[in-house]
């Protein structure tokens, strides 16, 4: 019997026109994002299917817009499907789509959840000056070496472990522009400044995650009924408690993805689902294990192709 890992995407996956597919063609979906617009107070629904691109984008919408549409794939498939993950896991913003497919929150919490850490990442960047880039076929002690050196001007840490060629650094503008010049200049293949509002991932989220650490004590959280792999530390999460101490430091901690693919290879996984929108995890999940196939449920067609493949010999 094969092992599955259920996996969800994070902020910038997002493109207008996501999910109308399976607003169309699926009641369950229909019905995720019927709940997301009740929670939400808006039609974030709407600002999926038409934008404008503006708009989708912005933190405070683009949030639970990806929230709203991974879940929407999700429940889809388990309409068709009752193929059951070993583990489930989210970069970042996706991992509250893990968490709910873990039986951890239901979909009114998730909804909140997300509205309140969107909203507190957004007034953050507007008290604080941060950027992110990406740092592509560099060596991590070059990278540890830059930004210690760049960290006399300003903040500059790691915000993701991608994948094995692929680290994002987060911080303030000056900082991670000094680290950039000098990871380039220790031979980096390339560096991409990223167009972000602010340091996501960085101390300059202090703010935020004090506020939402506030926020999750009140949260009605449940024993995960299938094992989440936690960003923060790339491990096995099932009590409620743990996520309630993990979600606020995720906001301002590494996202520890390349880590946490290998705990779910470790753990057997050998076919990864990604729900949502586009393929961005099953890019990076060719750079971490190539040999394993990771299969994306993001409309009917790829519902259909996925079953299609995936319940031949299951």
């Amino acid at each position: 019997m094969k092992k599955f890992a259920f996996i969800f995407p994070g902020q910038g996956s997002q493109s207008t026109g996501m999910g109308q597919d399976l607003y169309n063609n699926f009641e369950s979906s229909k019905q995720v994002y019927e709940t997301a617009d009740r929670v939400l107070g808006k039609k974030i629904s709407e600002i999926c299917f038409n934008g404008p691109d503006n708009d989708l984008k912005q933190t405070i919408n683009a949030q639970s817009a990806i929230v709203a549409t991974s879940i929407a794939a999700l429940e889809a498939f388990k309409s068709k499907c009752d193929i059951k993950p070993t583990v489930t896991l989210g970069h970042s913003l996706g991992e509250y789509c893990a968490m709910y497919a873990a039986g951890v929150m239901d979909l009114e919490t998730t909804m909140k959840a997300i509205q309140k850490r969107s909203e507190l990442m957004d007034e953050a960047t507007k008290t604080t000056k941060g950027t992110m880039a990406a740092i592509l076929g560099a060596k991590i002690e070059d990278i540890n070496s830059s930004i210690d050196e760049a960290s006399s001007i300003g903040l500059v840490q790691i915000a993701n472990y991608n994948d094995p060629t692929q680290i994002v650094i987060t911080g303030e503008i000056e900082a991670v522009n000094k680290a950039c010049e000098l990871i380039k200049e220790k031979g980096a293949r390339k560096v991409v400044p990223l167009a972000v509002s602010g340091g996501f991932h960085s101390k300059l989220m202090n703010g935020a995650k004090e506020g939402f650490m506030d926020f999750v004590k009140e949260l009605n959280l449940h024993e995960a009924n299938i094992p989440v792999i936690t960003n923060v530390d790339a491990n096995l999460t099932t009590k409620s408690e743990d996520f309630k101490n993990k979600m606020p430091n995720q906001i301002n901690s590494s996202v520890m993805w390349n880590q946490s693919i290998e705990k779910a290879l470790n753990e057997g996984v050998d076919v990864f689902i990604e729900f949502g929108n586009g393929k961005v995890l099953a890019g990076l999940n060719r750079k971490i294990c190539p040999e394993i196939k990771t299969y994306n449920v993001s409309d009917s067609e790829t519902l259909k192709n996925v079953i299609e493949e995936l319940t031949v010999g299951v």
